[in-house]
């Protein structure tokens, strides 16, 4: 295995001081009383300049992210285009999105307007290094605020890189910056920016613990907070499904589990399928899992590479071998690799008592739980304390939707794999979080919405 299939020593990276730090708000907010005077055609094309910097630059950023967390390449370099992609599309819609309403009222007019609050602090999370903060810093910067980024410490290079390519395209200086913060101090870095009144609103990408402490910290300052926290998503299969294409080497159920090593809020945790099926299923998926490749994630024919950090290892690790324990069956993988490394795993026989079922699962594990019929399958898919998002595969589309209905989540995807799209709101529901981000949504979350009323 080369060195590059380990995430890269950050040690060579400075953390950011307190005198620093205190600079960096301080020249932000300048930034960003300046800059929501911008005519906002003019920031949509520097938006598209960025767009053009991120294609210009994918190889080296998706190296720079491989190095980092250990992501395939060409899923890194595939995470760039969606940036850039993500760009364009705040630079062609964001205007309309956030223009003026005018509201029929007995006055001479009455209108709504967004403006934007100030400078948002973005707390983001290691495993979509560039997306994660292109996707709040796009439609933030476009709706004239600032950003201040505290980014995953194991990921450093990739916030220096990103600040670095803003001001590339032509971005005043100081209007997006990152914050390198040792870890055994975020808590209390986060704490006292969130309450620094130089900081109008907080974002924040990661789990319910961090979410609950930003959220506790942020209702103490009375500030604006959007959380996307974790997920178990479900993704039920019905009797009628084309089980062959669903589970096949490169079916949509490995796809959605396995994308990123797993490590995503997003990919499909719990596979909740109808018993008259559950063995061709189950036998096809175990195929399709054991034959995916492990390897250097810089080779572009490796499919899973090493997990981010060797605790995050540690953790996947517990949670089968103690659902093993309590009953489930490894049909597939179930065991450590090489340094970093989880085999694909497949486990069966799961139940809601287990872990697998129970906690979020952020590796290359996936699991099947068997359903009597379609209303115990929304009955499994609803037992669990996430609402992130949820799939259903059946030939009968308007029975997916019916049963879906009775699925609390943030997203709905009826024979599809679950997926942010920047033309659609993306969020949670229950422990997964609140807001929304992306959309004509998202781009509103961090403004004023203003009455105006001209008598």
């Amino acid at each position: 295995m080369t060195a590059l299939a380990t995430p890269t020593d950050i040690a060579a990276i400075e953390t950011t001081t307190p005198m620093e730090t205190d600079r960096i708000l301080t020249a932000a907010q300048h930034a960003q009383r300046a800059w929501r005077s911008v005519p906002i055609e003019h920031r949509a094309q520097l938006l598209r300049q960025l767009a053009q910097v991120l294609r210009e630059n994918a190889d080296e950023y998706g190296a720079l992210i491989t190095r980092e967390m250990g992501k395939p390449i060409g899923e890194a370099v595939g995470e760039v285009e969606k940036s850039a992609l993500t760009c364009e599309y705040y630079a062609d819609h964001g205007p309309a999105a956030l223009a003026d309403r005018d509201v029929d009222t007995p006055a001479a007019r009455s209108y709504v307007t967004q403006e934007p609050v100030g400078t948002v602090l973005a707390i983001m999370p290691w495993n979509f290094p560039f997306w994660q903060v292109i996707r709040f810093a796009a439609p933030a910067l476009l709706a004239g605020n600032a950003g201040v980024v505290k980014h995953a410490a194991s990921v450093s290079g990739c916030a220096l890189a990103i600040e670095q390519a803003f001001v590339t395209a032509g971005f005043p200086a100081n209007l997006l910056r990152a914050l390198i913060v040792d870890e055994s101090v975020v808590s209390s870095v986060v704490d006292g920016l969130i309450a620094d009144p130089r900081i109008a609103a907080v974002t924040l990408t990661g789990s319910n613990r961090a979410g609950a402490a930003v959220a506790a910290s942020a209702g103490r300052a009375i500030k604006k907070t959007v959380l996307e926290l974790g997920g178990s998503d479900p993704f039920i299969v019905l009797a009628d499904a084309d089980i062959a294409a669903l589970a096949g080497p490169d079916g949509p159920a490995v796809r959605s589990r396995f994308l990123n090593g797993g490590q995503s809020c997003l990919s499909a945790k719990r596979f909740i399928v109808e018993e008259s099926v559950a063995d061709e299923f189950e036998s096809r998926l175990a195929e399709a899992v054991a034959s995916l490749r492990v390897g250097d994630p810089m080779d572009p024919s490796t499919q899973i590479g090493p997990m981010a950090r060797p605790d995050l290892v540690d953790a996947i690790e517990r949670q089968v071998d103690e659902s093993v324990a309590l009953g489930a069956r490894v049909v597939a993988g179930g065991r450590r690799g090489p340094e970093g490394y989880y085999a694909p795993t497949l486990l069966v026989d799961v139940t809601p008592a287990m872990p697998v079922f129970a906690e979020e699962t952020f590796g290359p594990v996936a699991v099947v739980i068997r359903a009597r019929d379609a209303d115990h399958a929304v009955a499994l898919a609803e037992s669990s304390e996430y609402g992130l998002a949820a799939s259903i595969w059946t030939a009968d589309v308007q029975r997916g939707l019916d049963l879906g209905a009775r699925i609390t989540s943030g997203a709905l995807f009826i024979n599809a794999v679950v997926a942010s799209d920047p033309r659609m709101p993306f969020g949670g529901t229950k422990s997964s979080g609140y807001g929304r981000e992306l959309s004509a949504e998202g781009i509103r979350e961090f403004t004023n919405t203003r009455t105006v009323w001209v008598a």
